[in-house]
């Protein structure tokens, strides 16, 4: 778990990214030995706008870097090149709302009932497709089981049951932060 103060340092450095990408500068430096945030863990950086849309989300799932250095690369990425989206332009800087997730190690399911909607966020893939659904996503769509399932099945790319014939099912747990 996170600190109060960890957090409101991902949270800036998350901002001070997206700002600095979309300004073309370089990214922001974190020179703090706080050992809570140079463990590396994977984590998602998802922006909104202020009435809730998303507006780019990108992460890495499993740990590549120190916790603080995946969430800079995140932002940046999630501002500039989700391919869903336009890249963020300046204008839509104070428009945006920052939301962390910081996730733990994907681990098998080996039964569907251990999948727990609103705590687990599902991995599925097969050859090299590979679709990812953090944990807030079921529940915001009001999703059951089946459905979260078949939604990160068609995220992969591949067909909607693609869980029951033979796709590999990893799940996670997230902490999910966002600014105020």
């Amino acid at each position: 778990m996170l600190t109060p103060e960890q957090k409101a340092v991902l949270l800036r450095l998350a901002r001070e990214a997206v700002e600095h990408a979309v300004r073309e500068q370089n990214a922001p430096d974190y020179f703090e030995a706080d050992p809570g945030l140079i463990e590396s863990l994977g984590v998602f950086v998802s922006l909104h706008t202020l009435e809730g849309e998303l507006r780019g989300c990108i992460g890495f799932p499993e740990a590549r870097y120190p916790l603080w250095q995946a969430v800079v690369q995140a932002a940046r990425l999630s501002a500039l090149s989700d391919f869903r989206f336009h890249p963020v332009t300046e204008p839509e800087l104070p428009n945006l709302r920052i939301e962390i997730s910081v996730l733990t190690p994907p681990q098998q399911v080996r039964d569907i009932n251990e999948i727990k909607v609103g705590r687990h966020g599902l991995i599925i893939s097969r050859g090299g497709q590979r679709g990812l659904l953090l944990p807030q996503v079921a529940p915001e769509w009001k999703w059951n089981r089946e459905e979260f399932l078949q939604h990160t099945c068609q995220k992969a790319s591949l067909p909607p049951d693609a869980w029951k014939n033979g796709a590999l099912i990893e799940s996670f747990e997230a902490e999910v932060f966002e600014e105020q």
